[in-house]
């Protein structure tokens, strides 16, 4: 087999933590909540190391985020049910590849006096902790999949994991992006992944968890590791300021979290980058992290510039609206960050309606603005404008001009943000045309004004109400048979008015057919219907086929009582009454014989 450091990739060379208490062993064990251990001081010699590497876990309890994760292993490992292939899945930056290490060094630690087991909190002092920290152990072999894909790579693993472990006491391949093997190498791999030796252990790690087979996912146990909060985000990258000995704001750090997307190492990153930029621009001793650097370096909107713009769209300063824009784009915002930060804030503002309670904000001032909105605008409000701000956003991301899209966007939420919803609008209708005249007959016949000398309202005409079966008779003439079968048979009205009704259906139907009785009475009288379900208990009138069956049965008693069928019923026991169908149908059939 090849020299590993040309085939497998080395892992970061990651300084070794000070040695843990053994009381807080068992604090850590399974919480990945455990201390996070202080990086040592750098060496000068060496090369600067970015957040992301430097502050990569060491132990589990440094491993944020990933408990319920943390907790499955250390019941394996306390109860020896270890499997021999476990696969780490998650969106990027979440702790993959660092859990597979942090796996590896509990499988194999040896802790400080050299004669201890696998633990889910390894002593990081043992020389198999330090060796797969600076990714030299020789029995802890990492795989990029992305670059050795073929059959071979895989082949060289199967050879392999014949011969025991060299000096640790599992042999273990850690095969980073997985999801990147071929066909070929995969279905070479299924054998030996199904039955290993007992001392090798696999360890994948993919973002793409559908692209692997079915036939590798039932072989390994999965472990699907989060994205992880904003909350616990920001906390985190408020402890590595203080480790780095830099001041941020609270809000800095907090639209940091927010443009991670739930990822520590974007988040990292992103800190890193606006460590540098406060490095530049402080003219102190101090680096201190602002939410205005953050803000300019992300190219992010103002939150401040947000509210104003928002309130500008509800008061309708359409003026003040488009100069707000103009400086946000002098400014370096781009468009389509002015429209999700409404986005954000609409949507801010609508849990803070339904929470009823103070709104999640960093500042007073801004907590305070949320909470009057809140309490302010409807829900029906707040659901339009979050419309009509999501077509606008695809329509500035689409645009040719992004700022005239966006200015156009906003110009007409404006114009919509203050018209009442659909429901709202009907409900005015009908109180205006409920509403008596305003003038009154004089005795020369003509109408008196107001005295306002305002033109009068003429009088509202009450339309009487439809009768059912015309309104039956209506829905079946523009074709809809089998709407008008289930008016007859199965509806028991409750009330009945124009473009209103109230119902409940006989006992044994339960099929929903309210879609389908609200577009045919549309077709049928060109009105929109609102249909309402009565409620239990209250007065309904039969159903059509109801009353037929009633009329019928007493007609048929009342024939039954006439003397002479009485007589005729005495005289041949076997004779019964037929109705009128069945007679019909007596006289087809000795039609078709003759």
């Amino acid at each position: 087999m090849a020299d590993s450091s040309d085939i497998f990739g080395a892992g970061d060379a990651a300084p070794a933590p000070p040695p843990r208490d053994p009381d807080m062993a068992d604090d850590a064990l399974g919480l990945g909540l455990g201390e996070r251990a202080t990086p040592p001081a750098p060496d000068p010699a060496q090369p600067y190391r970015v957040l992301a590497r430097k502050y990569r876990p060491q132990t589990f309890g440094q491993l944020i985020g990933q408990d319920a994760m943390v907790q499955t292993l250390a019941n394996a490992i306390r109860r020896d049910r270890l499997a021999h292939a476990f696969l780490m899945t998650g969106v990027r930056g979440v702790g993959k590849t660092s859990t597979a290490r942090l796996i590896a060094k509990a499988l194999n630690c040896i802790g400080p006096d050299g004669q201890g087991g696998p633990t889910i909190d390894p002593c990081g002092i043992c020389e198999p902790c330090v060796a797969i920290a600076e990714g030299r152990h020789i029995d802890v072999i990492e795989m990029d999949a992305a670059s050795h894909t073929g059959v071979d790579d895989v082949r060289e693993i199967i050879e392999a994991v014949r011969y025991s472990a060299v000096s640790a006491r599992y042999k273990i391949y850690i095969i980073d992006e997985v999801h990147m093997l071929s066909r070929n190498a995969f279905n070479a791999l299924l054998k030996t992944l199904e039955e290993p030796p007992a001392h090798v252990k696999f360890l994948f790690a993919t973002t793409e968890v559908d692209k692997l087979p079915v036939t590798v996912l039932s072989r390994t146990q999965r472990f699907d590791l989060r994205r992880i909060t904003a909350p616990m985000l920001q906390a985190h990258f408020a402890w590595v300021c203080a480790q780095e000995e830099v001041e941020a704001e609270d809000e800095a750090l907090s639209m940091i979290a927010a443009a991670a997307e739930g990822s520590v190492r974007d988040g990292l990153s992103i800190l890193d980058q606006a460590i540098a930029h406060a490095d530049m621009a402080s003219e102190g001793e101090t680096t201190r992290v602002t939410a205005d650097q953050v803000r300019d370096m992300l190219g992010l909107a103002d939150k401040g510039v947000q509210r104003r713009l928002l309130s500008a769209v509800l008061s309708g300063d359409g003026a003040g609206l488009l100069d707000l824009v103009d400086r946000q784009y002098a400014l370096g915002v781009e468009p389509v960050a002015l429209m999700r930060g409404q986005m954000e804030l609409v949507h801010r503002i609508t849990l803070a309606q339904l929470a009823r309670g103070a709104a999640d904000a960093p500042s007073a001032e801004e907590r305070a603005q949320i909470e009057q909105w809140a309490g302010t605008l409807g829900a029906a409000q707040l659901h339009r404008l979050w419309q009509l701000l999501l077509k606008g956003h695809d329509e500035v991301r689409t645009a040719p001009d992004p700022l005239v899209a966006a200015q156009m966007a906003l110009l007409r939420i404006l114009h919509a943000a203050d018209m009442p919803d659909p429901g709202t609008l009907m409900r005015r209708l009908d109180e205006i045309a409920a509403r008596p005249a305003i003038g009154t007959a004089g005795g020369d016949g003509n109408v008196q004004g107001s005295v306002t000398g305002t033109i009068p309202a003429p009088a509202a005409v009450a339309r009487p109400a439809p009768e059912w079966t015309d309104l039956i008779e209506q829905v079946e003439d523009v074709g809809q048979l089998r709407v008008g079968q289930i008016m007859r048979d199965w509806i028991r009205v409750a009330e009945l008015r124009h473009g209103m009704l109230r119902y409940a259906t006989v006992p044994g139907y339960g099929e929903d057919f309210a879609p389908e009785l609200r577009d045919a009475l549309y077709r049928a009288t060109g009105e929109r219907w609102e249909l309402h379900r009565a409620d239990e208990g209250e007065a309904t009138r039969p159903s059509l086929a109801e009353i037929a069956r009633a009329k019928a049965e007493d007609e048929a008693r009342i024939v039954r009582e006439a003397p002479l069928v009485k007589a005729a019923l005495s005289a041949f026991p076997e004779a019964r009454l037929m109705d009128e169908a069945e007679v019909q149908q007596m006289d087809e059939r000795r039609f078709k014989r003759a």
